[in-house]
C-alpha cells in the first residue's frame, strides 16, 4: 500500500516505436569519419576539471549523443571536486573522466570522453589511467564502471573483471500517445521520514549510502520519486531526471513483480517527454519482460566492471535497473 500518497491506477501501453541512442567508443576508435592529426605531447595535459570547464564537458557529450545534462556535470564536480579531470590541447579541452567514492567502500568512474578529433592517441587511456591513480591514492578498494562492448578490452588490460550484465531500453512515444496517457492524482511530497526510508532501501541494493546524490536527483524532479510499502515494509522504489533529450528511469528497485510494474507505470505517466531511457539488469528477467511490455524496445549492452576487491556487492537482485553508467 501506498501511505498517504494516492494510489497508482493499473494500466498496459503497448507502444511500438524504436529510438535509437548513440553509442560511445570509449576505445578510442575514429567511428565517424574525423580526420585525426597526432597531438604535440608537449602541449597535452592533465589537470582537474572545474565547473567553469562544464560547458566545455557539454560539448564533448554532444558530439558524442549523450543524455547528460549541466546538472549532472555539476554532481560530478560537487561529490567528487579534485577527482574530476579534463585532457587539454593548446587550451582546449579534449577529454575528460569524472570518478565519486561512495563511502569509500568502493568509487565509480564515468564521463570518459574524448573529442573525435583527438582519437586513437591514448588519451582516453590516459584519462583512465589518472582516475585510477587518484582513487588508488586514497586506498579505495574497489573501483566500478559500466564499460561498452568497445571499451572492455582495454578495461580488462587495466585489471577490471565483470560483475553482471545491463542492457539499455529505450522508449519513444508520439504526440498523440503522450496526449491519452493516464492522468494519475496529484500527490503530496514524500516526506523526508518516506524519503529516509527510500535511502536506506537504496543503500541496502546499492551496496553503499549515496544519499548525497539521491537527493540532488530527487531536488530537481521530485515527481519521479516513488515508493511502496506494505505494512510499513519498502517493496520498492524508483527515481529518475531529465536528461537533454530523454527521461530516464533509475534507480528502479522492487522486490516483486507487482511493485516493479507499479513503479515503471508511475514514471511513464508522471515523465512528459516521448522519449525514455532505462538501464535494466540482464539477469532480471522480469524488469525486461514488463520493460517490452510497455513498448521498450532493446538498445545495446553494458558489462558492469569492478577493480580491485568487491566487498560491498549490495543486492543486485532486487534492481530493475540502475541509476546510470555514469553514476552507478
Amino acid at each position: 500500500m501506498y501511505p498517504n500518497h494516492g494510489r497508482i491506477v493499473f494500466r498496459v501501453c503497448i507502444l511500438r516505436f524504436r529510438l535509437v541512442f548513440c553509442s560511445p567508443d570509449l576505445s578510442g576508435g575514429n567511428s565517424k569519419g574525423f580526420t585525426i592529426s597526432p597531438v604535440d605531447s608537449a602541449a597535452m595535459g592533465l589537470r582537474t576539471m572545474t565547473k567553469a570547464d562544464i560547458p566545455a564537458g557539454m560539448r564533448l557529450k554532444e558530439i558524442a549523443g549523450w543524455n547528460q545534462t549541466a546538472a549532472d556535470w555539476k554532481r560530478f564536480l560537487e561529490a567528487s571536486p579534485q577527482g574530476c579531470f579534463a585532457a587539454e590541447h593548446d587550451g582546449k579541452i579534449c577529454g575528460t573522466a569524472t570518478t565519486i567514492s561512495f563511502e569509500n567502500r568502493f568509487a565509480w568512474i564515468g564521463m570518459i570522453l574524448v573529442d573525435p578529433e583527438y582519437r586513437s592517441q591514448g588519451i582516453g587511456t590516459k584519462l583512465l589511467e589518472k582516475a585510477i591513480e587518484y582513487l588508488d591514492d586514497l586506498r579505495i578498494s574497489a573501483i566500478k564502471l559500466d564499460a561498452t562492448p568497445q571499451g572492455k578490452p582495454l578495461y580488462e588490460k587495466l585489471q577490471f573483471v565483470p560483475e553482471y550484465e545491463i542492457e539499455r531500453w529505450t522508449l519513444r512515444r508520439s504526440p498523440a500517445q503522450m496526449a491519452k496517457r493516464s492522468e494519475f492524482d496529484a500527490e503530496e511530497p514524500l516526506s523526508p521520514e518516506l524519503l529516509a526510508s527510500i535511502f536506506e532501501g537504496d543503500k541496502e541494493s546499492f551496496g553503499a549510502d549515496r544519499s548525497f546524490l539521491l537527493k540532488s536527483l530527487h531536488a530537481d524532479a521530485p515527481e519521479f520519486t516513488t515508493g511502496i510499502w506494505n505494512a510499513r515494509v519498502m517493496e520498492g522504489y524508483a527515481l529518475g531526471r531529465r536528461g537533454s533529450f530523454a527521461d530516464h528511469l533509475g534507480p528502479w528497485m522492487a522486490r516483486n513483480t507487482v511493485a516493479a510494474c507499479n513503479l515503471l507505470e508511475t514514471f511513464l505517466a508522471r515523465s512528459s517527454r516521448e522519449a525514455v531511457v532505462v538501464d535494466s539488469l540482464k539477469s532480471n528477467t522480469v524488469a525486461g519482460e514488463l520493460l517490452m511490455s510497455f513498448g521498450f524496445t532493446y538498445s545495446r549492452p553494458l558489462t558492469r566492471m569492478y577493480r580491485g576487491s568487491n566487498d560491498y556487492p549490495g543486492r543486485p537482485e532486487l534492481l530493475c535497473a540502475i541509476l546510470g553508467p555514469e553514476f552507478g
